[in-house]
C-alpha cells in the first residue's frame, strides 16, 4: 500500500509538471539536506571542514559556529573564511543536478532562502532569487553604503594563513569605505536590503506578474517551519488564490497540506533525493 502510494505520488508530480505552463520552485535547507549539506547538523561534512573549530569552541553544527560569540575578530574570520571556502568548494548535490534535468524544458522560476549557491551553480541566474543573500558575498557591518563584493577567491587565501583557530590581524577583512567591519551579506540583523537584494526581489515578482493567469505549478522543495512566510505561506495564498494553480510540497518532516489546498495540492513526506531521483528516472523512461 505503501509503495502504490509512493508511486502515485510520483505520478502526480511527472503529471502537473507536464501539465503546467509555468513552475515556480521554492527551495530552503531541506534541498541542500537531502544533499548531504546539512548546515544544522554534526555529521561527517561537518567534522571534515570545521573540526578544530568544534574541538576548541564545543561548536556543534555549521549555523552553530556562524552564530558563535567569537573573543576576537581574528577567530571569527578563520571560521567565516572556512564557511565561505566550505561553499564554494563542495560538490553540487545531485537534487539539484535531477531538478535541473526535470525543469529543462519547462518555464520556471526559482526562489530560494538557501544562501549556499548550489542553485546558482546548476540554474541560470536570471532564473533564480536568492533573497536571503549569498555566503560567498561581503557587506560593510554597518552598512555605510550600498555595495556588496565577492569573496571566495579572497576566504581560500586567508584559510592558507588560519593558525590554530586564527588568522593574522592585518587579514582582517575592512570596509573599504568607512574602515568598519565587514559582515557575510546574509540574513541577520544588518543583511543589506539594498540594490542586488531588490534585484533579486524583483526578477520574482515580475515573473510572477507575467504567468499568474497560467496554470502553475508551485514546487516547494525542503522549506520548514522556521521562516515560512518567504515562500510556504505565500505559496499557499496564490495557490488558493490563483484559478489554475497547484501546489505540491516534498519534505520528510514538514511536507504541510492546508485543508482548503486539499483539492489543490499533495503533500510528499520522503526524501527530496529520492523522489527527484525517482521523478527523472520516470520521466526518462517515458521519453525513450
Amino acid at each position: 500500500m505503501l509503495l502504490q502510494q509512493y508511486q502515485d505520488n510520483i505520478d502526480t508530480l511527472l503529471k502537473k509538471i507536464q501539465e503546467a505552463e509555468v513552475i515556480v520552485v521554492g527551495g530552503a535547507a531541506g534541498m541542500s539536506a537531502a544533499a548531504g549539506y546539512n548546515w544544522y547538523r554534526d555529521d561527517a561534512m561537518f567534522w571534515k571542514y570545521f573540526n578544530v573549530f568544534a574541538k576548541k569552541y564545543g561548536i556543534d553544527s555549521i549555523f552553530g559556529g556562524f552564530y558563535y560569540k567569537f573573543c576576537t575578530e581574528e577567530e571569527r574570520w578563520a571560521y567565516l573564511s572556512t564557511l565561505i571556502n566550505f561553499v564554494a568548494e563542495i560538490p553540487i548535490g545531485h537534487p539539484y543536478k535531477d531538478l535541473y534535468k526535470i525543469l529543462r524544458d519547462k518555464n520556471y522560476f526559482i526562489l530560494t532562502t538557501n544562501q549556499d549557491t548550489q542553485f546558482l551553480q546548476v540554474f541560470p541566474e536570471e532564473k533564480v532569487s536568492a533573497i536571503q543573500g549569498d555566503w560567498t558575498y561581503l557587506q560593510c557591518g554597518r552598512p555605510c553604503h550600498d555595495d556588496i563584493y565577492p569573496y571566495a577567491e579572497q576566504a581560500k587565501e586567508l584559510c592558507s594563513h588560519i593558525e590554530g583557530t586564527r588568522i593574522p590581524s592585518s587579514m582582517v577583512p575592512k570596509c573599504p569605505v568607512c574602515g568598519g567591519h565587514m559582515k557575510l551579506w546574509v540574513r541577520s540583523f544588518v543583511f543589506l536590503e539594498g540594490t542586488k537584494y531588490k534585484s533579486e526581489m524583483d526578477k520574482y515578482h515580475e515573473f510572477l506578474l507575467e504567468n499568474k493567469n497560467k496554470k502553475v505549478l508551485f514546487l516547494e522543495l525542503g522549506v520548514g517551519q522556521m521562516t515560512p512566510m518567504f515562500i510556504k505561506e505565500p505559496f499557499w495564498n496564490m495557490t488558493y488564490s490563483w484559478p489554475d494553480a497547484y501546489y505540491i510540497t516534498i519534505n520528510p518532516k514538514d511536507a504541510l497540506l492546508p485543508r482548503e489546498l486539499t483539492d489543490k495540492g499533495l503533500a510528499i513526506h520522503e526524501d527530496i533525493a529520492r523522489v527527484l531521483q525517482d521523478a527523472l528516472g520516470e520521466k526518462e523512461k517515458i521519453s525513450q
